[in-house]
């Protein structure tokens, strides 16, 4: 298909290719994502919408504000220690989709 052409010129063609099937491969997903959670099923494939939400708390922000030991269980940890992790912690919504063949009946 490309072999005639240069190897410079045949990348481009290819790179150019690739960012045309990953513009149409946004928009499918996207239209995943908006299906919502859960399995939906396609004649070939099944793709998997997963919503989740995870935390993560700035240990490094914390220790540069208050230099506390955080070494004991939270249970133990004054209300200023408690307040400052929670002001540290950030939460955020993760959507992932997985696609993969159906098997063979």
């Amino acid at each position: 298909m490309l072999s005639n052409l240069h190897p410079a010129d045949a990348l481009l063609a290819l790179k150019a290719q690739i960012a045309e099937l990953e513009a149409l491969a946004k928009i499918e997903h996207a239209r995943l994502v908006a299906m919502g959670a859960g399995h939906h099923d396609g004649d070939l494939a099944r793709a998997n919408v997963i919503v989740a939400d995870y935390s993560r708390v700035d240990w490094k922000g914390i220790a540069e504000t208050l230099k506390p030991s955080l070494r004991f269980p939270r249970d133990k940890w004054s209300e200023q220690i408690v307040e400052m992790v929670d002001g540290h912690t950030a939460t955020k919504s993760q959507t992932t989709v997985r696609v993969n063949a159906k098997p063979a009946a």
